[in-house]
């Protein structure tokens, strides 16, 4: 009998978290929510002293939701994350659907109204920030509401001077929507490019591998990753390596730049409101509001697919307990 060589031997079928990863790729979901799956997989599996979940069902999972939201008192959105989690590992993978998560059900998320700056407190945080793009890209989430991933993901092309337009692909949702290009931005957005083109071409010229695509363009456009116009409008001065292909190439800007800047702004600006990078685009709303345009419009330009979402700025307008004018006032 001949001896089986290792070639014949059977495969060894990938690792859970693999298949996990596997079929999170396959969904198209961005590699933010790939880490977090794959996260609160392992805090599963971990929970329960190392057993495989095939072994678990209904008991172990609301024992471990119920440890994360009386014992670890994680928010609203880190409980309902680590649900949908589950819920994807065990339908996606495993193969085992629990209608009776349901019944479990998702806590509650508290209604806030969000935080907005004034013009004058954003006129302050802005001149606050020194560095020349970090500052600019400040301005484009204040000018056209975007979200901060949103602007680090332009592409060269995104950018349309002569209508005053900006692109914006696969935003939240997975939705493509156009938004303005402020005029007070134009000459400084050129400059930013004029730069950025001589960093493309140091990649050009060194043979550097081109930038990441979406989905399976760089099959269908094989010298796409090199052009120009896939650049990105904020790029990282340093190369990294792609977390799911292990490719080195140039990626954008990393958010934690201008959310430190952010955050360095508003403590020298004197500015004591909780702000993020999130409240620029809160502060463009309502300050859009203010200047009378209509909520319709300014939903399409924010991107919410239910108007209700952006309803929600009528109620930080700055006029006070909702316009009243209090009697003391009088």
């Amino acid at each position: 009998m001949e001896p089986v060589t290792a070639s014949a031997q059977p495969a060894k079928p990938p690792k859970l978290l693999d298949q996990l990863r596997e079929r999170i790729r396959y969904r198209h979901y961005s590699v933010r929510t790939e880490e977090a799956y794959v996260l609160w997989a392992k805090r599963y599996i971990f929970y329960h002293g190392m057993r495989h979940p095939a072994e678990m069902g209904k008991q172990e999972i609301e024992k471990f939701l119920s440890y994360l939201a009386n014992e670890r008192d994680v928010a609203v959105a880190t409980h309902n994350q680590a649900l949908s989690a589950l819920l994807f590992l065990y339908k996606e993978v495993l193969g085992v659907n629990l209608p009776w998560l349901t019944e479990f059900g998702r806590p509650k998320r508290p209604k806030r109204l969000p935080v907005v700056l004034t013009a004058a407190e954003v006129h302050r945080l802005l001149n606050h920030i020194d560095d020349f793009t970090l500052r600019l890209m400040a301005r484009m989430l204040y000018g056209t509401g975007m979200r901060l991933m949103e602007c680090l993901r332009l592409r060269v092309m995104d950018v349309d001077f002569e209508r005053r337009e900006l692109m914006v692909r696969s935003g939240k949702g997975g939705k493509d929507r156009v938004t303005m290009l402020p005029e007070s931005l134009i000459a400084d957005l050129r400059t930013h490019l004029e730069r950025t083109r001589e960093l493309w071409r140091g990649d050009r010229e060194t043979g550097r591998t081109g930038v990441q695509l979406p989905d399976a363009l760089v099959r269908k456009y094989p010298n796409a990753a090199t052009e120009w116009g896939w650049f990105w409008v904020f790029p990282a001065r340093e190369e990294s390596t792609d977390p799911r292909t292990g490719v080195h190439r140039r990626h954008h800007l990393y958010e934690q730049n201008l959310q430190r800047a952010i955050k360095k702004a508003m403590h020298a600006a004197g500015i004591t409101k909780p702000a993020s990078t999130h409240t620029l685009r809160h502060s463009f709303a309502t300050h859009l509001l203010e200047a009378g345009y209509d909520i319709r419009t300014i939903q399409e330009l924010l991107g919410h697919s239910d108007v209700s979402t952006t309803m929600i700025y009528t109620h930080v307008l700055n006029k006070g307990g909702r316009g009243v004018v209090s009697p003391l006032d009088r």
